[in-house]
């Protein structure tokens, strides 16, 4: 349960994130292989420090507020998907300044970059602290490869025509789906 809700939940909010845009970008200059095993890299660095901050709020707050302020994340992740992330000159600059001679430590630093701080990191560190922390940690890792790798194969496929916003749509409808759920629930414990 806790590896499909870390992959799950990943997934969905890589799903029209700027990190995708970054993937498929650094797909048109590196071999997909060399772009993905990068993302892996950064991807097991950041999501590793996400579920050691997931463990520690989840042994400071109790229980059912977790799940209430999970909840609230989650509304907040859908809002964060339908208005969704733009790569900017700047974030196009900043990747460009990090180039390294080896195309792999070029990706892996870009990409653990522009993680810090994403929605990715932060709905890793939310599933986090329901569940232990190796399946979400696992899982985490998995979803945001799945997600970076279907980006980068249907944007070689479909080049600009990619329906950006229905992704956006259904990734944050799920969330809405799990953060009412997840708040209703976690309201009652808490109240009840």
């Amino acid at each position: 349960m806790a590896l499909a809700a870390g992959t799950g939940v990943v997934f969905l909010a890589e799903m029209g994130d700027k990190t995708q845009l970054v993937a498929m970008s650094l797909a048109t200059r590196y071999r997909v292989r060399t772009v993905l095993l990068g993302i892996a890299l950064a991807t097991v660095a950041v999501h590793g420090l996400s579920v050691l901050i997931a463990e520690g709020l989840g042994l400071a707050i109790p229980t059912d507020w977790v799940t209430l302020i999970a909840g609230v994340a989650f509304l907040c992740f859908g809002l964060w998907t339908l208005r969704g992330d733009e790569l900017t000159d700047k974030d196009e600059e900043r990747a460009a300044s990090r180039r390294i001679r080896s195309g792999l430590l070029t990706v892996a630093t870009v990409f653990f970059i522009a993680e810090l701080g994403d929605k990715t990191m932060l709905a890793t560190i939310t599933v986090g602290t329901q569940y232990h922390w190796l399946p979400i940690w696992i899982g985490s890792t998995v979803g945001m490869v799945a997600a970076d790798a279907l980006a980068i194969w249907v944007g070689s496929l479909l080049g600009k025509r990619l329906p950006e916003r229905a992704v956006q749509i259904g990734a944050a409808v799920l969330f809405f789906l799990a953060g009412t759920a997840m708040t209703f629930q976690g309201l009652l414990a808490v109240v009840g």
